[in-house]
């Protein structure tokens, strides 16, 4: 289970992903976010943000037009491993 959500759901592009990120920058790494949007543009935008940032994307899911998005939230400065 998350340690938090975000309901973006009625918010459009880029307003799911702005708040996400924000969210996650209020957080401890290691901390769960769940993000629940209904912005199309979310189910592109939100794992391409995730793919280059230190955060970890841990589920994803689409039931009819609900995204759910389950991250992990990463240290502030990505490392090179």
């Amino acid at each position: 289970m998350a340690d938090r959500t975000l309901d973006a759901s009625g918010l459009q592009c880029p307003m799911p992903l702005l708040k996400t990120k924000l969210e996650l920058n209020s957080m401890a790494p290691g901390e769960q976010l769940e993000v629940v949007a209904t912005d199309p543009g979310s189910a592109r935008d939100i794992p391409a943000f995730i793919a280059v940032s230190a955060h970890q994307l841990v589920e994803s899911a689409v039931d009819g037009s609900q995204y759910r998005f389950v991250i992990c939230c990463g240290d502030s400065v990505r490392r090179n491993p």
